[in-house]
């Protein structure tokens, strides 16, 4: 006779639906039918010529809440696929990399008004008669605003990847997608969420700018928060610019509780750590969701089967392991590459030679040298804010990282400041300039920093977050404290990190100084000497020969200092300070 102890026997439970499962597919449904309510209003008939009035009833303030935060998601979505799909091939392929990391230096520095200059029309022809070719060039615009930072942040997790956990993937034979979907991915997700917040944040800053475009003599204002935004500072009325930022705090605290900090208390089991920290974060909707059998039925029945099916494709697709023909297996691809390499390559020909013909005799020397001059001051500015923030938020990141009850609280603060238009502090700043004759070139600089310094702020964050629990009892241990402990631990390990927030917080400064050196509210106006007032002077007015020049002159100051600088201090981050 045998006996099965009772210690050994599992007992197999089949979870059901409960009311949870239904509060969470009812709240899908909801999300769903938000979407398509918001979103029939992008498929409106549209004529440029007759331009509608917007309504400027605080009444209006819930519909036009929903319309931006439909536009800030689909941008992001992109921004998301964008992100990881650059980042992943700049760090697999050197070919690529030096293709790729160049080109995102000079998109990053090309400002949002640039953008909107260049691709409202092309949308517009694009879908004609209809209001979606509009839409499209704000989510563009947007976009623009998103996806910088998070193509950094990941290429540089993708290429700090520890180099034995790279190696053990290769030994069990796992697949791209396989080592992808275990490793790299997971590896990245706290970085990734981190600067996913604050390029979240970083288009409700250039809202005002997408939605209320006012280019090529055109003033369009499509129904948003931004245009709310844009209307309240034309008219000077402080009663519905506050209700506009009272709409904004609540959407963005309603990312944070049902987004965000489920998303970073997900995210914690993949930090790389011997020991679990003491207070891992903690999000009471991610406590809730767990309990749900929706999920795990999804991903039994439904995403479990898709990874087989896109595990065995890739099999098969992938090319035999013999050495003998490696040309023959691929030749596709180099052809492939090559046509796609030919048609860029065609398209930025033809620009060229578009810009040239527009400028030819449109531009003098003395014009160009007074851009520059510009340009440099602006540089300057950009340089102070990135020191300034760096000294004041690096040691407070660090110990927002290093408290977890404090990240709870302060998480939710600095995505708030991150997000904050700067255009809705100037009924505060430009009273406050004029009373303390605070002139505007330094102003200025507070003003672009009240954009921008977040990016460092985030970044450090998360590298503080990052840093493995042991390492910090191991310092405990040996009685690391104070400089010790910053230049033994805390400086090495958020040095990568602060890499990225600096480099995308230099690169969102110049695209802030359009709106920071050119203040106006009501009747009021302050201008400081520098190339971001002078890119929204022409910009407004439509002179395409100066857009297309002090834009020109902008992304070259930008790629110089990536180039000077910022690739070089990634380099050096990525040799140097890698978890090995």
């Amino acid at each position: 006779m045998k006996s099965t102890s009772p210690q050994l026997i599992i007992e197999s439970k089949h979870p059901n639906f409960s009311w949870i499962d239904g509060l969470v597919l009812l709240t899908l449904f909801g999300v769903l039918w938000s979407v398509l309510h918001f979103g029939h209003g992008m498929l409106v008939a549209f004529d440029p010529t007759t331009v509608p009035v917007l309504d400027f009833s605080t009444g209006q303030i819930p519909y036009y809440a929903g319309r931006t935060l439909l536009r800030m998601w689909i941008a992001f979505g992109f921004s998301l696929f964008f992100a990881i799909s650059l980042g992943y091939l700049a760090a697999k392929n050197n070919t690529a990399r030096a293709v790729i990391l160049p080109a995102l230096d000079v998109l990053q520095s090309v400002p949002v008004l640039g953008f909107l200059s260049a691709t409202v029309a092309g949308f517009m022809a694009l879908f004609p008669g209809s209001l979606l070719g509009v839409e499209c060039a704000a989510i563009f615009a947007i976009f623009t605003g998103q996806v910088w930072n998070m193509a950094f942040g990941f290429y540089h997790s993708m290429v700090t990847i520890p180099n034995d956990m790279q190696e053990a993937a290769a030994g069990y034979g796992l697949s791209r997608w396989q080592r992808f979907r275990t490793l790299e991915l997971p590896a990245s997700a706290h970085s990734l969420i981190w600067n996913s917040m604050m390029s979240f944040g970083g288009g409700w800053f250039f809202v005002a700018q997408s939605e209320a475009i006012s280019v090529m003599n055109k003033d369009i204002k499509l129904p948003g928060l931004g245009s709310y935004m844009a209307m309240a500072i034309e008219k000077g009325d402080n009663h519905a610019a506050l209700l506009a930022v009272i709409a904004m705090l609540v959407l963005l605290l309603m990312s944070d509780q049902l987004i965000w900090r489920p998303l970073l208390a997900w995210a914690d089991k993949f930090k790389i750590e011997l020991t679990e920290s003491g207070l891992p974060p903690t999000s009471w909707v991610y406590n809730l969701l767990r309990g749900t059998y929706v999920f795990t039925w999804l991903k039994l029945h439904f995403w479990q089967p898709l990874e087989d099916a896109l595990d065995q494709m890739l099999r098969r697709l992938k090319p035999p392991t013999k050495r003998v023909q490696p040309d023959a297996v691929n030749w596709p691809l180099r052809v492939a590459g090559l046509v796609l390499a030919a048609g860029l390559g065609y398209e930025v020909i033809v620009g060229v030679f578009a810009a040239i013909a527009a400028l030819h005799g449109a531009l003098t020397v003395a014009t160009l040298g007074h851009i520059v001059w510009l340009g440099f001051l602006t540089l300057l500015r950009v340089l102070a804010m990135t020191v300034l923030a760096t000294l004041i938020w690096t040691p407070i990141g660090v110990w927002i990282g290093f408290q977890p009850k404090v990240a709870r609280f302060a998480q939710p603060l600095a995505q708030i400041g991150a997000s904050f238009p700067v255009n809705m502090t100037f009924p505060i700043v430009v009273g406050l300039f004029v009373a303390t004759h605070t002139p505007m070139n330094w102003g200025s600089i507070l003003l672009i920093a009240m954009g921008t310094q977040w990016y460092i702020l985030f970044n450090v964050i998360a590298g503080a977050m990052a840093i493995p629990n042991e390492m910090k009892e191991v310092a405990g241990i040996y009685g690391l404290r104070k400089w010790k402990l910053w230049r033994t631990l805390i400086l090495p390990a958020i040095f990568p990190f602060w890499v990225t927030g600096a480099c995308t917080a230099a690169g969102g400064a110049w695209n802030a100084s359009i709106v920071a050196e050119f203040a106006t509210w009501g009747d009021v106006t302050l201008k400081a000497d520098g190339l971001g007032a002078f890119i929204a002077e022409v910009t407004k007015s439509g002179n395409t020969p100066l857009i297309i020049t002090s834009i020109g002159v902008m992304s070259l100051f930008v790629v110089v200092m990536n180039k000077l600088v910022w690739r070089r201090l990634y380099a050096f981050a990525e040799l140097r300070f890698r978890l090995d």
